[in-house]
């Protein structure tokens, strides 16, 4: 037998302890099993909520997404409207608005030049400002991208003229 000795002296007793500690093993057994189910019934309406919460925001994610999107595409649009709008007007900007639009950046580097250089402390008596080479030698920038532009317009208005001439001579030999 697998039973020590010591049990086998007890045995009259044995039989109504067995059937109590069974009994008792199996009421411990169903509590913990119904124990057991409240925590799998709780944990799974925790899961079946949290699945629910997933499923809503990847709702919510591909509603944002598609929203993102859309907007993206509408800026672009925009943007190329806005593009197409500005290569418009610089091909009617005509000679003299250049040129207007040249000195009132001048005028604007040239004072924003000056009340850089005002001296912050007075000075003394005899003492004369430093001179601006910067103010000279950027408006002499300007001033050469301007007349670049106004003889490149020149040439044009040239150009433009030579093919009248020649449309005149052909005038005159068809005559």
């Amino acid at each position: 037998m697998m039973f020590p000795q010591s049990r086998h002296s007890g045995s009259s007793h044995l039989p109504q302890q067995l059937k109590f500690t069974t009994s008792d093993s199996c009421d411990r057994i169903k509590d913990e099993f119904q124990l057991l189910q409240a925590q799998y019934h709780s944990l799974k309406l925790e899961c079946d909520k949290l699945a629910s919460e997933k499923s809503e925001m990847q709702r919510h994610y591909v509603m944002y997404y598609e929203m993102s999107y859309g907007l993206n595409i509408e800026m672009h649009k925009q943007h190329q409207q806005q593009v197409l709008g500005a290569i418009e007007r610089a091909k009617q900007v005509t000679a003299p608005e250049l040129n207007s639009i040249i000195r009132q950046l001048q005028a604007h580097q040239l004072s924003q030049l000056q009340a850089l250089a005002l001296p912050l402390t007075p000075l003394p008596v005899g003492l004369q400002p430093p001179s601006l080479p910067a103010v000279s030698a950027g408006t002499g920038l300007l001033s050469l991208s301007a007349l670049g532009s106004q003889a490149h317009l020149s040439k044009e208005d040239k150009n433009g003229h030579d093919g009248d001439t020649h449309q005149e001579d052909d005038g005159e030999k068809s005559d």
